[in-house]
């Protein structure tokens, strides 16, 4: 008898093969067969009508505080997500001295918009190298499989003190001999990779640049040199791509030999709509060269959620909002927010928010959006807030000021701060496409206050393969493919991600017609009651770790069969 079997659904093996109709046995944990299985299961999980999938694996989250407080890594598991991987964008909590606690609280704050008092109170820090943070994660229980990454600025200032901060000190030889070192130490005790970030956008709580913004060459050169000698380990950066033959010149240095896989986190921003492409070509010449590289992308635009209880909306900086509003419950200042005056107020006080960040979202109503239920991440410019306005007659403002009172206040409104310059997703889907980029991007865990992507794979399904109407769709078994078998292999995991005999029995049982992503909410369930966004999604009929069926129509079965990775994984 085996420990289970999924019986009558539609495969969908993340091989890129055609989907069939078959069962699958597990026993042990493994896959033991796909076809016609006819001894029965002690538990068995009817399929029929229903599709079959690999767990999907997200190489790209910033679950490195959450991981210590929450054993379901949520909302990535409510998706079909079985397998994690965090530490990405050069940012985590270890290696750490007592001393330095809050200075990465602060990095991880700034760059990944996680609420510091969360992290105060839910991180532990009952660690200080790499491999006791790994041990720490170890002996917690959880639901699905996490991996982690060694983050560059942790490192940085673990080794250099106050000097890793300043951007007019370089690394001394002895220093990027002992990053080299403790890099070493923690790809032995199971680390799957390093990451760095070479971005202006990240940067602290107090405003400042992360330490590993200006790193030399040689720095990172050094470093990955503890990978190289390995033979195995993952290398993950962010750049802004501004002086392409420079950045690329430290890429090839970092995927020299081939043996550390190097993926680069790309974008389409409105500034330089067309750089991607350069960076796409630029990674085929590398790889023509020999050097192993690959880009991270998104599967649907960069967007912030703007609403009431998010990290922005258009009002956020008025004076009248901060004064009188800000500190209120939302409930009450909804209330006060549909006083005449205090509309008449914020709306004047509106026209001079023009700074900064803020000051360009406030004022873009053309880029703005009602992100509805369910919500639409591909919308038409005649959708935007400023084109509804002058349907209307009314000014932009007042309509949006009006939508963010909607349903006591829980509206929100999209903003894609890239991926949508041509207002579409052909430059998504012809990202996706390429054979030189893997999906990653979902931020997992970060951002909470404004971004919400977790959902990746569910939006995969039903937006790429069934729901699509402004251009071209994916195929099923492609995108399944992609986010299983692609993600897996990309940071060394060689035992998940297909469904095949003796790979990890990691998958989901999905009602793919019914199968509904909601629009975002906020809640506050972090420690010391810290908000986040989260993302729900009907039509997960099961989703099963390691043979143990974890998840049962949305809901948790109490199942902890997760574990820490260590290292690589082989088939």
């Amino acid at each position: 008898m085996h420990d289970l079997v999924v019986r009558n659904g539609r495969v969908v093996d993340g091989t890129g093969a055609a989907a069939r109709i078959a069962d699958v046995a597990v026993d042990g944990g493994r896959i033991t067969a796909v076809g016609s299985v006819a001894e029965a299961g002690r538990t068995e999980i009817d399929a029929e009508g229903r599709l079959v999938t690999p767990g999907f694996v997200d190489i790209h989250t910033h679950y490195d505080g959450q991981v210590v407080w929450d054993p379901a890594l949520s909302p990535s598991s409510w998706h079909g997500v079985t397998t994690v991987v965090m530490g990405n964008c050069g940012v985590g909590f270890a290696p750490v001295r007592p001393d330095r606690h809050e200075f990465l609280i602060s990095v991880m704050e700034g760059v990944e918009d996680i609420p510091g008092a969360a992290l105060a109170e839910g991180v532990t820090f009952d660690w200080e190298s790499f491999p006791e943070y790994l041990d720490a994660i170890e002996a917690l229980p959880r639901l699905i499989d996490v991996g982690a990454q060694m983050p560059h600025s942790a490192l940085r200032v673990f080794v250099m003190g106050d000097r890793g901060r300043d951007h007019e000190e370089p690394a001394t030889a002895e220093e990027i001999a002992e990053m080299r070192r403790l890099t070493a130490e923690a790809l032995r005790a199971g680390a799957l990779g390093f990451t760095t970030s070479r971005t202006i956008n990240h940067r602290d709580r107090d405003g400042n640049q992360i330490p590993t913004l200006t790193s030399a060459p040689a720095e990172l050169w050094g470093i990955s040199e503890a990978l190289r000698e390995a033979g195995f380990g993952h290398l993950e950066i962010v750049s802004d791509f501004g002086d392409l033959d420079k950045e690329f010149e430290i890429f090839r240095g970092l995927a020299d030999g081939g043996d550390a896989p190097l993926s680069i986190l790309l974008v389409q921003n409105d500034q330089s709509p067309q750089r991607w492409r350069e960076v796409l070509e630029r990674i085929g010449e590398a790889r023509a060269a020999g050097h192993d590289l690959t880009a991270q992308v998104a599967i649907r635009p960069v967007c912030l959620l703007l609403g009431l209880e998010s990290s922005m909306h258009p009002f956020i900086t008025c004076p009248t909002y901060r004064r009188e509003l800000a500190a209120l419950p939302r409930s009450e200042r909804v209330a006060r927010m549909r006083d005449p005056q205090i509309r008449a107020a914020l709306i004047e006080e509106h026209q001079q928010r023009t700074r900064g960040m803020s000051g360009i979202v406030a004022q873009s109503f053309h880029k703005m959006f009602p992100l509805g239920e369910p919500p639409e991440y591909e919308p038409r410019p005649e959708d935007s807030i400023e084109a509804r306005a002058a349907a209307a007659g009314v000014a932009p403002v007042e309509l949006a000021y009006d939508l963010l009172l909607e349903r006591d206040g829980r509206e929100l409104m999209l903003f894609p701060l890239a991926n949508f310059t041509d207002g579409d997703l052909e430059v998504i889907r012809e990202m996706n496409l390429s054979e030189y980029t893997v999906p990653g991007l979902s931020d997992g865990g970060a951002h909470c206050g404004v971004i919400c992507d977790a959902s990746y794979p569910t939006y995969m399904l039903t937006h790429w393969v069934r729901d699509r109407q402004r251009g071209e769709r994916l195929p099923l078994e492609y995108v399944v493919r992609r986010q299983c078998r692609d993600t897996a292999r990309q940071v060394g995991l060689q035992d998940r991600g297909t469904l095949e005999p003796g790979m990890l029995a990691d998958l989901n049982v999905i009602d793919f017609d019914a199968l509904t992503l909601h629009a975002p909410e906020m809640v506050f369930d972090l420690p010391a009651g810290g908000r986040r966004l989260v993302q729900r999604a009907d039509g997960y009929v099961a989703t099963v770790k390691r043979g143990e069926v974890i998840y049962r129509n949305g809901e948790a079965t109490g199942a902890m069969p997760g574990r820490l990775i260590r290292g690589p994984q082989q088939a």
